[in-house]
């Protein structure tokens, strides 16, 4: 674990001062959490899987073109980011009904939406982050309408590059949920994004079988859970020979 200052703990991750006041060290726990922190364990070597997992996506995401807040990896807990203003929005992509979704809507699990749709969350743990639309997000200033519209664009172009990748693994893209930030050049504030991508973040389910290789097996008590972020991380071809 880095002995800089920390800035932020989160569920799953820390956050660290370095010596440059534009990149930060984000460290990856083995905390296991579910509804907001109601279930909670600690389960060896998550917060390594999720660390390569995550970089791995973000290097094929950037190599997409999609701006993002990784620099690169410094070792099997932590990565080197760029400092971001984090706008206080969950950005949830969905593809297919499940979860909590199928609940409110009372629509039956697996069923492929028409459309992808885009939902938002504020992050805010302790009123379990509310289902919020632009309105609330314009009105509380969180972020402005060409922000919106940005996150929104970005949001979809993610989802069809992470849907060509999983596609080509034999892995359906269910849902995910991702963060956005601000970073400063000069007198222009770009919209990157950031935090992390991983079957934490994730609804992954197998081509074939529908298992699931994402946290739900945690939710759901279903067990394997190292077993399922391993797969994921061997479909995506890295190397596992240190874990």
């Amino acid at each position: 674990m880095s002995e800089n200052k920390i800035l932020y703990e989160g569920k799953a991750k820390q956050l660290f001062a370095t010596e440059n006041e534009f990149e930060l060290i984000q460290f990856f726990k083995d905390d296991a959490t579910a509804f907001n922190k109601k279930k909670h364990e600690i389960i060896n070597s998550k917060g390594v899987l999720n660390n390569l997992i995550s970089e791995n996506i973000f290097k094929y995401l950037g190599s997409k073109n999609i701006p993002n807040h990784f620099i690169k990896r410094l070792n099997e807990r932590e990565q080197l980011i760029k400092k971001v203003e984090i706008i206080p929005i969950e950005v949830v992509v969905r593809n297919i009904a499940a979860g909590t979704f199928t609940q409110r809507f009372g629509i039956e699990e697996g069923k492929k939406l028409p459309e992808t749709l885009i939902e938002f969350n504020l992050k805010d743990d302790e009123h379990d982050d509310p289902l919020i639309s632009d309105e609330h997000i314009k009105v509380f200033k969180w972020a402005n309408q060409l922000e919106i519209n940005e996150i929104k664009l970005k949001a979809l172009s993610i989802n069809n590059h992470l849907t060509e990748l999983f596609n080509s693994i034999d892995i359906l893209l269910v849902d995910f949920k991702i963060e956005f930030g601000r970073t400063q050049s000069g007198n222009t504030k770009e919209i990157i994004l950031a935090d992390e991508i991983s079957p934490d973040s994730c609804r992954l389910w197998d081509k074939k079988s529908n298992e699931k290789l994402d946290k739900d097996r945690f939710r759901r008590n279903l067990g394997g859970l190292i077993e399922a972020y391993k797969e994921v991380a061997t479909r995506l071809g890295i190397d596992l020979s240190s874990i």
